[in-house]
C-alpha cells in the first residue's frame, strides 16, 4: 500500500541534511566555474586569431612558414606533454564515461591540467591559422574543470563522477554557443549512458547555469547571429530535400575520413607515414591548409564565423569552391593531430553547400537553404541530428523553419548512418586503449 505523501517529513528530509546543500552549492559553483573558463577560452581563441590575421596582413607569404612550423610545435607539445588532450576532446569525455573506464583513470581523459593545456593548444591551433573549431574542445574543458569537484564533495554523495562528467561535457557546449537547450540535449543525446535519477534535476541546472554565464558576459545572441528566413512554403521542398541528401551524404563522408584518419586503422601511404613521423606529417599538413589559405584568400582558416555570417546576412563574398576547400582544410587540421573541433567549421561546410544548392536553382531564400545545410552537415558529421537541430534552430528568427530543420537533420543523419558508424563513438574506442592494459582492436 503507497503511503501519502508527507509534507513535514519531506521537508525536513529535504533541508536537514548539510551534505545535500552543500554538494548541490559545490555542483553549482563549479558549474559557474566551467562557463567562465569557456568564455575565457573563447577569449583567447579569439585573441589568437586576430594576431595570425594580422601576420597575414605583414606578409601575405608569411602562413606558408609559420603554419606548418607552428603546427608541428603543437602536435609535438600535445604528444610530449598532455596526450589526452589531442583531437576534439569529445571522444575523450565519452571515454571516461565508459562504464569500463575505473574511477582513478578518468584523469587520463579529464582534469584540470588537461583542461588548461586545451586550451592553450588550441588557442595555438587558431594561432597558426589551422581550420579549426573550439566547441568540442570546450566540451573537455568544462568537463575537466567540472570533474575536480569531487575532490571537494562530501562522503555519501549522490552526485557522481559520471555525472560530473556529463554536466560538464554539456555545460561546454551551452556555453560555447550561448545555448542552453542545446547543451541539454548534448547531455541526453551523446553523453548520458546511464540514468541519474536522483542527481539529474541538480545536473540539468548545472548546464543551463554554465550556459546562461556565457549569456551574461557575451549577450543573449547566438554564435551565428539570427537567421532570417523568407519564403517557407512548397516552393522550399525540393530545394531543401536536395540539401538534406547532399549534407548527408557529404557530412557521412567526412565523418568517414576523419574515422579512417584518427583511428589508426588505415594503411595508406600517408597513415604509415603519419605513424612513422607524426611531427613531420603535422608540418606537412600545416603546409597544405596554409597553401588553401592563400589559395582563397583565408577564407577556409580559422572557424568559418565571418564567412557563414557574411552568407547568412545574405553578402556572399566566398570564393568559388569554398566547401571543397573547408571541408579538405577541416580534415587535414583534424588529421594534423593538434586539439582541435569540428563543429563551427562543420556549420561553414554546411551553410556553403545550401548557399550552392541556392546558386545552382536560383532559389531566392537562400538563408533558408544555407540554414538547412548547417543543420544537416552537422548532425551527418557528428551523427547527433537533436544537437544539431536546437543549436540552429536558436539561431533562426521565429518558428517557421523548425519542421524543416528537424527532416533535414533527421534525413541527413540516415544517409549519413547508411555510410558509416557515428564518428565520436569509434574515437572513444581509440581513446580507450590508452587505459593501462587495454589490448588493441
Amino acid at each position: 500500500m503507497k503511503h501519502p505523501h508527507n509534507i513535514r517529513r519531506a521537508f525536513h528530509k529535504e533541508f536537514s541534511d548539510w551534505r545535500v546543500w552543500s554538494s548541490r552549492g559545490l555542483v553549482v559553483a563549479f558549474a559557474a566555474a566551467a562557463g567562465l573558463t569557456v568564455v575565457g577560452f573563447t577569449w583567447l581563441a579569439e585573441q589568437a586569431f586576430d594576431l595570425f590575421e594580422a601576420l597575414c596582413r605583414l606578409a601575405w607569404w608569411a602562413p606558408l612558414l609559420w603554419t606548418p612550423l607552428s603546427t608541428a610545435g603543437i602536435v609535438w607539445l600535445t604528444r610530449r606533454y598532455a596526450a589526452g588532450a589531442g583531437g576534439s576532446g569529445i571522444p575523450q569525455v565519452m571515454a571516461g564515461l565508459e562504464p569500463s573506464t575505473p574511477t582513478e583513470q578518468l584523469g587520463l581523459f579529464a582534469s584540470l591540467r588537461l583542461s588548461v593545456a586545451k586550451i592553450l593548444l588550441t588557442a595555438g591551433g587558431f594561432l597558426a591559422g589551422l581550420s579549426i573549431g573550439r566547441e568540442g574542445p570546450s566540451v573537455q574543458v568544462a568537463a575537466g574543470v567540472m570533474l575536480s569537484a569531487r575532490r571537494w564533495l562530501p562522503e555519501r554523495t549522490t552526485v557522481t563522477a559520471h555525472g560530473l562528467l556529463v554536466a560538464g561535457g554539456a555545460a561546454g557546449i551551452a556555453a560555447a554557443f550561448n545555448t542552453p537547450l542545446a547543451g541539454v540535449m548534448f547531455a541526453i543525446e551523446e553523453l548520458s549512458r546511464t540514468p541519474e535519477q536522483r542527481s539529474s534535476g541538480l545536473l540539468m541546472a548545472a548546464i543551463v547555469l554554465a550556459g546562461l554565464m556565457a549569456v551574461s558576459v557575451n549577450g543573449n545572441a547566438t554564435y551565428f547571429g539570427i537567421i532570417h528566413a523568407a519564403g517557407i512554403d512548397l516552393s522550399l521542398l525540393l530545394p531543401g530535400l536536395l540539401v538534406a541528401l547532399l549534407s548527408g551524404l557529404a557530412g557521412g563522408l567526412f565523418s568517414r575520413l576523419l574515422i579512417a584518419s584518427l583511428s589508426g586503422t588505415a594503411t595508406d601511404r600517408f597513415s604509415r607515414w603519419r605513424g612513422r613521423w607524426p611531427i613531420w606529417f603535422a608540418a606537412g599538413c600545416g603546409l597544405a591548409v596554409a597553401g588553401l589559405g592563400l589559395l582563397t584568400g583565408g577564407a577556409v582558416i580559422g572557424s568559418g564565423y565571418g564567412h557563414t555570417h557574411d552568407m547568412l546576412a545574405g553578402h556572399d563574398h566566398t570564393p568559388a569552391m569554398f566547401f571543397s576547400f573547408k571541408f579538405i582544410a577541416t580534415w587535414l587540421t583534424a588529421w594534423s593531430g593538434v586539439p582541435a573541433g569540428i563543429f563551427a567549421p562543420s556549420l561553414a561546410i554546411g551553410a556553403a553547400l545550401g548557399n550552392d544548392v541556392a546558386q545552382l536553382l536560383n532559389y531566392p531564400h537562400a538563408s533558408a537553404l544555407i540554414a538547412l545545410g548547417m543543420v544537416g552537415f552537422l548532425a551527418a558529421a557528428t551523427q547527433a541530428p537533436l544537437t544539431s537541430f536546437i543549436i540552429v534552430m536558436e539561431m533562426v528568427d521565429g518558428h517557421a523553419m523548425v519542421l524543416s530543420l528537424m527532416a533535414c537533420a533527421m534525413v541527413a543523419r540516415t544517409v549519413s548512418h547508411v555510410l558509416g558508424p557515428p564518428l565520436y563513438a569509434n574515437l572513444a574506442l581509440v581513446q580507450l586503449q590508452r587505459l593501462p592494459g587495454a589490448r588493441s582492436l
